[in-house]
């Protein structure tokens, strides 16, 4: 998938009234540090669940989730097999395993782990995450895809789109590698394309119902 050149004008999408009932991240290169920025930013006022696949080895997220609960003060857990999925926490894909959501037959959204292929040459992968996501939450989640070299997530950002769901992502400025957000972007799925230090502000205003 292309990535646009730096002079190369972005459509952006009209923007989507909803409040989402989930939040979903995607990132690699760069991932680590932006997600501790995005996750100082962000107000702990947001009650809905945010899944997050890093693309990182196994060991390293378990790294990554006390890291970011340490350093920014938000829930964060690597994810369990069955582990039920909580608003206001954040859930991380654990290295070396795709992680999806399912529906259980309570009606809780529970977590399930898998190694199947690796997508878009990654295990976790955004993908199944997002795809296994809009299966449960319909339209009603808002896909946040942050610096990361490659294409992964923008399958799945393009049948949220076409959902009904929003996606923004961060810019090239800030990015340490423009590949992910870049292709999403390119491809015309954005309502807004962002540097790092605005990303935050925008997730606060459209879990409230804002644009």
């Amino acid at each position: 998938p292309p990535i646009p050149k730096p002079d190369q004008p972005i459509e952006l999408r009209k923007s989507v009234l909803m409040r989402p009932a989930a939040i979903a991240i995607g990132s690699s290169t760069g991932g680590p540090q932006a997600l501790i920025t995005f996750f100082k930013g962000l107000k702990q006022e947001i009650n809905v669940p945010i899944l997050l696949t890093q693309h990182m080895p196994a060991t390293f997220t378990s790294i990554l989730a006390k890291n970011i609960e340490k350093t920014t003060g938000w829930p964060c857990v690597e994810a369990t097999e069955g582990l039920e999925v909580k608003p206001g926490v954040v859930h991380i894909a654990p290295g070396d395993y795709h992680m999806t959501v399912i529906k259980s037959e309570e009606g809780k959204m529970v977590v399930r782990l898998n190694q199947n292929p690796p997508e878009n040459f990654c295990r976790p992968s955004v993908d199944p995450m997002l795809h296994s996501m809009i299966e449960v939450y319909g339209p009603r989640i808002l896909s946040v895809i942050l610096t990361g070299m490659g294409h992964d997530g923008l399958y799945s950002c393009r049948n949220l789109v076409e959902a009904g769901g929003r996606v923004i992502a961060q810019d090239q400025k800030t990015s340490v590698v423009w590949g992910m957000p870049g292709t999403v972007a390119a491809d015309g799925l954005c309502t807004d394309v962002l540097p790092l230090g605005k990303m935050a502000d925008k997730v606060l205003t459209i879990v409230k119902g804002g644009q």
